[in-house]
Parts: C-alpha cells; structure tokens; sequence
C-alpha cells in the first residue's frame, strides 16, 4: 500500500514537471528570441548605407540628376557622352549596383535567423530583381518606409554613439588596470572606479536604446524589408519592369519621375558607344538578369579613363595643374619637373608635338599671356568639377568600411571614370601647353622687374657717390 502510495506521487510529479515545460515548447512567445549584440555596429554600418540609398532616390535627388547634375555638368557632355538616356542609365546601373553589394550584406545577416522566409532574403531578393515576385509583401509602402527610415537613422545615430562610449570605457578600464600595477593613492583609484561605474550605466543605456539589445530576427527582418523596398523605388524612378505598388507611385512627383521613353536599361555599352536594340527584346531579356545587366553596364569601356585605370590619377594630375595655374609666379623648377614626371607616356607626346617650335621664342607678350589665362579658365571650369568629383569619390569608397556616416551624392558619372581618355588627354595637353606660356612670361616679368629694380639702384649709387 506504501508502494503504491509511493508510485503515484512519483507519477503526479513527474507528469507534472512535463505539464509545466510543455506550453514553454509549444508557445513560441515564451521562448528567448536572439539579440544583435556585438554585430550591432556591422547592421548599423549596412543601415547607413540604406539609408543613403534612399535619400538618393528622393523626389528632390532625382529631379537634382536630371536637371542640374547631368544638364548643368558641361564636362560630362564634353568627355562622357552627351546622351542624356545614356547618362540616365549609368545613374541607373550605379545605384542598381551598391544596391546589389548592400544586399549580399543583408543576405549574410539573414541567414543566421530563425525566420524561415527571412533566411532565404538571398533567393527571394533575385527573385524580386528578375520578376517582381514580391511572396511576403516585403515592399512597404511610402509613409511605412519613411517610419522605417526614422527608425533606422534613429539607430544608427544611438549605435554610433554607443561605439564611442564604449571605446571611452575600454580607455578608462585600461587607465584603471595600471594605476592598480603601479598601485597609485586609493584616492585616484577610487574616483577612477567612481567613473567607470558612471560610464558602464551610459554604455548599459545606450546598449537599450541602440539595437545592441534588439531581436536579431526583427532587426533583419527590417533590413529585408528595406532592401525590398529601395529596389522597387529604383525600378519605379527609371521606369523599369512592371507596375510597381500603388504606394510608392503615389509617392513619386511627375517632375521627378525618369521619362518612360528614356528606360536605361535599354542603353548598353559596346566601345564606349550606348547601342539601341529592339527594345521589346531586350526589356525581356534584361528583365530576367536585371543585377546581371547592371553591372555590365557600369563597366568602363576600353575607350575610357576607368578601363585604363588613369581616373584618379589624371584627377590628382588636374588639380595640381590648376593651382599651378591660379599662381604660375610662385611655380619653381622642381615643382614644374615633378609635374612633368607626373605625365604618361601618351600625353608627354601630345605635349612635345605641341611645343615643338615654339621653345626659342620668348613669352613676353602680355595680350597672348591674357588670352591664354582665359582659355585655361575656360577649360578647368568644366574640367576640374570632374577631377574633384573623382577625389571624392574614391575618398568615400576608401573610408566607408570606417565610417558610418551616409556618404555624398556624387555618382561616377559625374567623374572621370567613364570620360574618353583621348578627349582628356587632348584637353590636359592643352592645359600643359598654357601653363608652360604664362609660367615663362610669369619668370621673364619677374626677370625685367628684378633687372629694371637693380638698374635704377645703381643708379641712385652711382649718383650719390658722384655727389
């Protein structure tokens, strides 16, 4: 009887043991979700770059390509092309393109989720490229994006603020470690400990405000969503593939919006030139490779400073020559010799070719010094936009694994990365050619002004001396 008694206890107990971890499997609510943690700076540096995107297909921005950027830029019609589809469609494809890059970033993050349909981003973002499938709904709609995009800015903002502050405490945790080796005054050590206990609650609250301690599945789900959401914005700005939703046409002005007739993706590069096939044909076969496309598009063809890697090193090359050029007097020989030893091969050819003759002859004539001036202003005003633009460029390439700030709207188009290396050249050559003009009748003044100065002192010793 004992027994028995004994083996029923046993029995309620253990059954009811299984009662109370039972609805803890079967309810997911109850179950622990995964934070970001220390990934947060990653995310945060993949949410910057999103929301550039998006800030770059604005209303404004778009309306800004086309009527100021690409208009108003004269050197891009000068040494690029002066089709202005064409143009349009690089913008496309560049924009595509980091698109496309952020992506692969998002597609690592999503694959670590619980989140079945989050963790395949990567299939279900190609699939939306190439045919507008959108299975979940994931594009959201204009008023949802712009909260998102609070949100994320939000995010970034608090993340970056966290790093620093965590930095400051790695410091001062340091600080502390050595003044106890050195064993330093209690005083010191205590007010050290009072203000790294003060720092680690800063750390601790922005660790909750940041997305440090958010669900990692819902911050990448965020991401996704996001991602979903710029391409379709892409798409509908260029007028690419088919309806967009109703939400995001709303959204865009008619002034802003890319003309139908001028679809990018109909423009392709063969030798520097943009060719124009059947455009129902290549709509369709563009259409099922849309990332594909883009990327051949925004390669630089053989034609181009880009394809023979001289873009950032004629821009370097064009800025030195316009300072040169706003101040020729203070130019000496060896900075006139570093700037020759600059030169490539191809453009020190143009460059003799153009002064042969003319170096017995002095350069004494002022009106021709002027006129050179003028011509050379000319030049650079749409020239050195170009050069800049390219120094910038690569600069916010060179520093965004660093930093998480957004970065400028400077596309390669407005660079000279697709210029015509031949036309450059020629207009470098030209440039060369004027400074080594006014450079010489810069020194020849500077020669007859430093004779004529000692001149007139001889003078006025010879007279005193006399008297």
């Amino acid at each position: 009887m004992a027994l028995e008694t004994w083996l029923v206890k046993v029995k309620t107990a253990i059954s009811h043991s299984f009662d109370v971890v039972r609805p803890a499997a079967s309810n997911p609510k109850l179950i622990k979700k995964s934070n970001v943690g220390v990934l947060a700076f990653e995310i945060a540096g993949i949410m910057s770059k999103l929301l550039h995107l998006w800030q770059s297909l604005s209303d404004k921005n778009i309306v800004r390509l086309r009527n100021e950027t690409i208009s108003e830029l004269e050197g891009v019609y000068k040494i690029v092309s002066d089709d202005e589809a064409f143009l349009l469609g690089l913008a496309c494809a560049e924009l595509a393109e980091n698109l496309r890059l952020v992506a692969k970033s998002v597609s690592r993050i999503c694959t670590k989720c619980e989140d079945p349909s989050v963790c395949c981003f990567e299939r279900l973002f190609d699939e939306f490229a190439n045919s507008g499938r959108d299975p979940h709904g994931w594009v959201l709609s204009l008023k949802e994006m712009e909260a998102r995009i609070k949100k994320m800015d939000r995010y970034v903002t608090v993340t970056c603020t966290l790093y620093r502050e965590m930095e400051e405490l790695s410091v001062m945790e340091s600080g502390l470690s050595k003044s106890l080796k050195c064993k330093e005054n209690e005083s010191s050590v205590s007010e050290q400990q009072q203000k790294i206990f003060w720092q680690r609650q800063e750390v601790k609250y922005l660790k909750e405000r940041s997305i440090w301690n958010r669900s990692f599945d819902a911050v990448a789900s965020m991401l996704a969503r996001s991602t979903f959401t710029i391409l379709a914005r892409i798409k509908l700005v260029f007028g690419i593939g088919g309806p967009c939703p109703q939400s995001l046409t709303r959204s865009l002005s008619a002034s802003a919006a890319v003309h139908p007739d001028q679809i990018p993706s109909s423009c392709l590069f063969v030798s520097g030139q943009s060719m124009k096939s059947s455009r129902l044909e290549e709509k369709k076969d563009l259409a099922d490779r849309f990332f594909e496309s883009n990327s051949k598009l925004i390669k630089p063809p053989e034609t181009t400073l880009g394809a023979a890697a001289l873009a950032l090193h004629y821009a370097n090359l064009i800025i030195v020559m316009e300072k040169m050029i706003k101040s020729p007097q203070l130019v000496g020989v060896d900075a006139r010799d570093d700037l020759y030893a600059m030169l490539p091969s191809s453009i020190r050819s143009l460059l003799r070719a153009r002064l042969k003759g003319s170096a017995g002859f002095p350069a004494s004539d002022p009106v021709l010094a002027g006129e050179w001036r003028e011509a050379l202003g000319r030049i650079l005003g749409w020239l050195s936009p170009l050069a800049y633009n390219m120094i910038k460029w690569q600069s916010e390439r060179s520093f965004e694994q660093q930093n998480l700030v957004p970065r400028t709207n400077v596309l390669l188009l407005q660079t000279l990365y697709f210029a015509n290396k031949e036309k450059t050249e020629a207009a470098i050559s030209e440039l060369l050619v004027g400074l080594n003009y006014i450079w010489r009748f810069e020194r020849e003044m500077t020669t007859k002004a430093l004779f004529q100065c000692s001149t007139n002192l001889n003078g006025i010793l010879n007279v005193k001396i006399s008297s």
